[in-house]
């Protein structure tokens, strides 16, 4: 089987609250008795997109287990770039492949420089078209959620432009999930016909409607992570974790 954990939303900006959350899953992680296939992170690396920040990042997110780390809307492609992945600066959409034994994850940039919404760009959506051809089953990442999770205020920063995707997904059976971040709280839907599953915030978690307070964010529950297991038959499993 396949493992991958998934974490998502650190918002590192030099403080010891969102540094010492952050570290605390990334120990939890080396310290697991298992080589994962990959660690995933979502976006929304740094607070304020500063050098500095990333950084920090560039520390607190090394692992003994292979790493793949996208930007969200918080993020500034150049210092992202330059800081974080050691590469010349530049301003286009950061899209990267990662292949393994087994699966393929391609992991699209979906953030629009200036603004929080998403959408996969053109350049991406060809980048993205020939991965799939790709024959192995592969998994789709990026920040932005393309669909709705009846959270009304992460639902209106979503990721939009969404039918580019659907389309891709309906040429492409071999794509097997979307993986996303950017909700600040675990969840489990659909888009395209396909699982579409969101790593919780490590940062804090969103509130939901029905749960009655006026705060946007709750700051005292844990950090948490997903774990994706991929099987044999290329079925997906997802396991949430709070990290105490």
């Amino acid at each position: 089987m396949i493992v991958i954990a998934h974490l998502s939303d650190t918002h590192l900006d030099l403080t010891d609250r969102a540094t010492e959350r952050t570290k605390a899953v990334m120990d939890y992680l080396d310290g697991l008795p298992y080589d994962l296939d990959l660690v995933l992170v979502t976006g929304d690396i740094a607070d304020h997109g500063l050098p500095a920040e990333y950084e920090q990042a560039r520390g607190l997110l090394a692992s003994r287990h292979p790493t793949l780390i996208c930007p969200g809307n918080h993020d500034e492609r150049a210092a992202f770039r330059e800081h974080l992945l050691g590469q010349p600066p530049a301003a286009g959409p950061i899209n990267q492949v990662h292949r393994a034994p087994g699966f393929t994850l391609a992991l699209c940039d979906s953030s629009i420089p200036g603004k929080d919404q998403g959408e996969l760009d053109d350049e991406t959506i060809a980048w993205l078209d020939d991965v799939l051809d790709d024959p192995a089953p592969v998994l789709v990442g990026f920040h932005h959620p393309p669909a709705t999770l009846c959270s009304p205020y992460v639902d209106g920063i979503r990721q939009y432009g969404e039918q580019r995707l659907a389309d891709l997904a309906a040429r492409h059976p071999n794509l097997v999930a979307f993986l996303a971040g950017h909700a600040h709280t675990p969840a489990a839907t659909t888009f395209a016909g396909k699982p579409l599953l969101v790593a919780p915030g490590v940062v804090s978690t969103t509130t939901l409607p029905w749960e009655g307070t006026d705060a946007l964010i709750h700051l005292d529950l844990p950090p948490a992570l997903a774990f994706h297991v991929l099987d044999d038959d290329n079925r997906i499993t997802t396991h949430y974790r709070p990290v105490v």
